[in-house]
């Protein structure tokens, strides 16, 4: 409930016969790690990086995306969280921040893409400002969402109660922000696909070849 995921997207998550629900991101824990919190002003912003499984029911995507690994169900995710000073500046600063991470992991990896902002009618409940981060998917002739950043001032935080004190002594409610980091399978297919060479092999970005024994190609 604190990070304003229910009760809107309940139809996505999965819910046990016990009532409980499977997670489908590591920004629940991150944020409830702070719970009843209240956080010294000079260690802000706290930047946090989380991994965790995800588990996604995709209810509203009935019949998109049934071939191929694109769309599943359960995945691995990494998740940047940020808290901050009750600043829109600072909001704003730090989300174009997390987004340009990704951005640049996506530069790395020699993927094509595009940042799209999100319109005020596609918003969700909690979200002041969104950000989608779009790779070139050459299959489809299209961009397909790779990432999602997002600022929430101190919706989060009241739910939480996340507090710091200011400058006065004054208790004020934090202000959160999170982005995907990197997702699988959805940053594999990017990869794979823009890639891949004529004869089927696939070109190992420069970045990675000290993972891969040295390796420029998968054949």
């Amino acid at each position: 409930m604190g990070t304003g995921y229910l009760p809107q997207g309940e139809e996505d998550l999965y819910k046990t016969q016990d009532g409980e629900y499977l997670s489908g991101t590591a920004e629940v824990a991150m944020m409830g790690h702070y719970m009843g919190e209240v956080i010294e002003k000079k260690d802000l912003p706290i930047k946090m990086l989380g991994f965790s499984d995800a588990f996604r029911r995709e209810a509203g995507s009935h019949g998109k995306d049934t071939k191929g690994i694109l769309r599943v169900h359960e995945f691995y995710k990494f998740e940047q969280v940020l808290l901050c000073e009750a600043s829109h500046a600072d909001s704003v600063k730090y989300h174009e921040e997390i987004n340009r991470n990704f951005e640049e992991f996506l530069e790395s990896l020699e993927i094509p893409y595009r940042r799209v902002e999100i319109c005020t009618g596609d918003l969700k409940a909690a979200h002041v400002k969104s950000y989608d981060t779009e790779g070139w998917i050459p299959s489809q002739n299209q961009y397909r969402e790779l990432s999602s950043a997002s600022y929430y001032h101190d919706f989060q935080a009241r739910r939480f109660n996340i507090r710091y004190k200011d400058t006065d002594g004054k208790l004020r409610f934090a202000h959160s922000l999170n982005s995907t980091a990197v997702a699988t399978p959805r940053i594999l297919v990017a990869l794979v696909e823009n890639c891949q060479q004529t004869d089927g092999s696939v070109k190992i970005p420069e970045v990675l070849r000290k993972y891969m024994g040295g390796k420029e190609f998968i054949r």
